[in-house]
């Protein structure tokens, strides 16, 4: 059984960014530049926003960090996103969500300009990813992707269980895991009102897991040799931990780990993948390599 660690994979990937920033920079090239908006003080979304920007230095990024408080209008941020839009020294920004109730997040996400749309929500870079045209693929997904090729997994008519239809991650999960010049897997996306969910769980050749439901997956539902890849960061309560508690993912960790030929762990699996790939659509904006 083979943990996969997307911590180092992530720092290995960083590292070939820097080299790859300061090739650019040694040669008269301009130094990508990424700037996070931040809206309140969501734990959460702090700590997020944090590890960018520390991401942001190990890849000798320029970056920004715009702070408001949760009583910003909605107007008041949108005149922020068409500043971005306008800076031309920003390559890429994002908008932390969740956004406070009474600002609407699709009129923000549309507003980004999607050429420097890096987190890859924008409605024009899931319809170009979903058809197979260049775009910005959201971090997530494209981060177990990436994983499954630094692991050499194979992916090419194999079947993919994918819990959860969520935007930012089922959805495109399953896009990309059918075309054929990513995954090029039968995939079967699966949900709370799935019927048979065991059953088709226990066919797969790959499971990705990323329903918010902590130990959803249990040894029963996994065949001996899957792979197992495992996107839930759910706090739970563990009095043994300072903290007071640990990250459960979506996954039984002890029951199915030793059912299968490779895993990732919570944490260190998934989650640091997703900065690492923010990081590498940054560096895409600024070469121009997706969008003149």
């Amino acid at each position: 059984m083979t943990i996969i660690d997307g911590k180092a994979t992530a720092a290995a990937i960083k590292a070939e960014i820097k080299q790859e920033v300061d090739r650019i920079v040694a040669q008269g090239g301009k130094r990508p530049h990424l700037a996070a908006v931040l809206v309140g003080h969501d734990g959460g979304s702090e700590t997020y926003v944090k590890n960018k920007v520390l991401a942001c230095e190990a890849c000798g990024f320029k970056s920004t960090l715009l702070r408001f408080e949760d009583t910003i209008t909605e107007a008041e941020l949108l005149q922020t996103v068409e500043r971005l839009n306008a800076d031309a020294d920003i390559d890429g920004f994002i908008v932390q969500l969740p956004l406070p109730r009474h600002i609407s997040e699709q009129r923000v996400t549309e507003a980004i300009d999607y050429r420097k749309d890096v987190d890859g929500f924008h409605p024009v870079n899931v319809g170009r990813m979903a058809i197979g045209l260049p775009a910005f693929i959201s971090a997530t997904p494209l981060g177990i992707l990436t994983l499954l090729q630094r692991y050499n997994i194979e992916t090419r008519g194999k079947k993919v269980a994918i819990l959860g239809r969520s935007n930012i991650v089922g959805k495109p999960m399953a896009q990309l895991m059918m075309q054929k010049q990513y995954g090029d897997s039968t995939v079967t996306v699966l949900h709370s009102h799935s019927l048979n969910l065991q059953e088709e769980c226990r066919q797969a050749d790959i499971i990705i897991a990323a329903m918010g439901q902590p130990a959803f997956v249990t040894a029963d539902m996994v065949k001996p040799g899957a792979v197992v890849i495992d996107v839930g960061t759910t706090r739970v309560p563990d009095p043994t931990r300072q903290s007071g508690f640990r990250l459960q993912g979506d996954v039984d960790f002890e029951s199915v780990s030793s059912l299968c030929s490779a895993i990732t762990p919570v944490p260190g699996g998934v989650g640091p993948m997703t900065i690492c790939m923010l990081m590498l659509n940054t560096l895409k904006a600024g070469k121009k390599e997706v969008y003149v």
